[in-house]
């Protein structure tokens, strides 16, 4: 964890089933809902074959209105408005993702 308000989720290297993993991120979401203290999720999916990337982004799109926003990694930079109001609102200061173009994850911004 980078700090209280960003939560990592690796579904990516867990070997689960693609079904499995989107459980996994599922049951985290609700409770983190619940919870209140977490604002945002990085979910790591590996590069692999890119079907778990796939799958999550796809869940991600028809979960419209559910999360503030979706940020890809390939889309978390500077240059993202939404990638940095998220990192003013989680208080990351830093994050090794930051800039790097990395589409092996991807961030949930919960509201």
């Amino acid at each position: 964890m980078i700090n209280n308000k960003l939560k990592i989720l690796d579904i990516g290297h867990s070997n689960l089933s693609l079904e499995t993993a989107q459980l996994n991120l599922e049951t985290m979401i609700s409770q983190i809902s619940f919870e209140g203290n977490i604002r945002a999720i990085k979910v790591i999916t590996g590069h692999g074959s890119g079907k778990l990337r796939s799958v999550i982004r796809l869940w991600c799109k028809e979960q419209e209105g559910r999360f503030q926003s979706v940020i890809n990694g390939e889309d978390y930079n500077m240059f993202n408005k939404d990638a940095t109001d998220m990192r003013v609102d989680c208080n990351i200061k830093s994050d090794p993702d930051f800039g790097r173009n990395n589409s092996a994850i991807t961030y949930i911004w919960l509201w």
